[in-house]
């Protein structure tokens, strides 16, 4: 994780702070992206979409449209969010927990509206989740997003070209929208894991190259992000599809049943492949450990073969004087003694290669044990079960068919 994200999670107010939601009227993070505000304002008949407005300028489209969604990006200007939250009396806890980035997902009721917080999945090319708090009221959705860019641009065409029933509903149904595409935009992110684990797979099995591990442990970090993004969004979820709401209508909360399914699958997801990334690091270990015990291996046979042949090169290359005594080493005074000698290194050689190889010590170092591919074929069984669900899923959840865009 890099620096900024690291700090992503730090709190923003010293411990033991008065909890008076007094973190709104701190100096911004410097690491806070500028403030921008994206105005939608829709009814069945027109739609109106505006940047950079002004406070009086969003009372003004709010007078005039059924439903306005007031989407702010970036948390540098915390002026501006403080007067955004005075103009909609909302509560300074709720604003202390919107600005403070590390809130885990929850809902809260309050007597004018709702509060819900939730992490949006990461975007190709930024590597963890964001923030994003939503305050749905009468007629109004009010979200703060940590930073620019979004998996909501299917909810904006949907409003721009009308399609489905969206248009027609109330401000619940548009934070039902919302909260659906945050929710499926997991899904390719998880599908983009599924498939990094099966290139990882094929190097561990194949080579286990030593720049594994750490794409292994990136892998496992992300999957704890997203574990932790999403078992709380499952409570959260589960709460708002029971508990009854002035700001949520029973049809609402009857779709709110497919986002908690979709959680599920989600996290589902998630839990299998943080168990296949333990196997693969299993796998990865176990070839690095073979790896090295085949080294060992035949350093110890190439030990173990000049051990005789330095015991016999020790004693005759001991000094003795066979004319003081015959003990002393008669050999020394033989004709063919030397090439005897060398012969019989080269039987004892021979003789322990021999024994070695019948003993099975001298298999190729490339393969791995029984224990390393059984673990393997498991990790492949695995990938191949739970293969096809990211896939089915991406296909029903994030790139949704025409007839259930239609349908909503």
């Amino acid at each position: 994780m890099n620096h900024r994200s690291r700090n992503r999670y730090r709190q923003n107010r010293k411990p033991g702070h008065p909890e008076n939601g007094s973190a709104v009227h701190h100096r911004a993070d410097p690491a806070a992206f500028p403030t921008k505000v994206h105005v939608l304002a829709y009814g069945p008949d027109a739609v109106e979409e505006h940047d950079g407005c002004t406070i009086p300028q969003i009372r003004e489209i709010m007078s005039r449209f059924p439903v306005t969604w007031i989407d702010v990006n970036g948390l540098a200007d915390l002026d501006f969010i403080r007067a955004i939250g005075e103009e909609f009396k909302l509560h300074p806890l709720a604003m202390e927990d919107t600005v403070s980035t590390h809130q885990r997902p929850k809902a809260e009721g309050y007597d004018d509206y709702d509060f819900i917080v939730m992490r949006m999945a990461p975007c190709i090319g930024d590597d963890t989740t964001e923030q994003i708090s939503m305050f749905l009221m009468k007629g109004c959705v009010l979200s703060f997003q940590e930073r620019p860019g979004d998996d909501l641009e299917t909810v904006r065409e949907r409003i721009r070209q009308a399609r489905g029933r969206i248009r027609k509903q109330e401000a619940d149904y548009l934070a039902y929208a919302l909260i659906d595409a945050i929710i499926d935009a997991f899904f390719p992110v998880a599908e983009r894991m599924g498939e990094r684990m099966e290139d990882l797979e094929d190097r561990v099995v194949q080579n286990g190259a030593r720049d594994l591990l750490a794409q292994l442990y990136d892998i496992r970090r992300r999957l704890l992000d997203l574990r932790r993004a999403l078992w709380p969004l499952r409570e959260v979820i589960g709460g708002m599809v029971r508990d009854e709401s002035p700001f949520f209508s029973h049809d609402t909360r009857i779709f709110l049943r497919d986002c908690h399914d979709h959680v599920i699958q989600m996290i589902d997801l998630v839990e299998t492949y943080r168990e296949l990334s333990s196997n693969l690091m299993d796998v990865y270990l176990s070839s690095v450990s073979n790896h090295l015990n085949e080294i060992m291996k035949v350093l110890t046979i190439i030990s173990v073969i000049f051990i005789p042949l330095t015991f016999l090169a020790g004693i005759y290359g001991m000094n003795f004087n066979t004319q003081v005594s015959h003990w002393n080493m008669p050999e020394l005074n033989w004709h063919f003694g030397y090439p005897l000698c060398l012969l019989g290194m080269l039987v004892i050689t021979i003789a322990e290669l021999v024994y070695f190889y019948r003993k099975g010590w001298l298999a190729s170092a490339s393969k791995l044990d029984k224990a390393s591919i059984d673990k393997a074929a498991q990790v492949q069984q695995m990938r191949e079960t739970a293969s096809p669900a990211p896939a089915q899923d991406t296909a029903a959840t994030a790139a949704p068919s025409a007839a259930k865009i239609n349908q909503r």
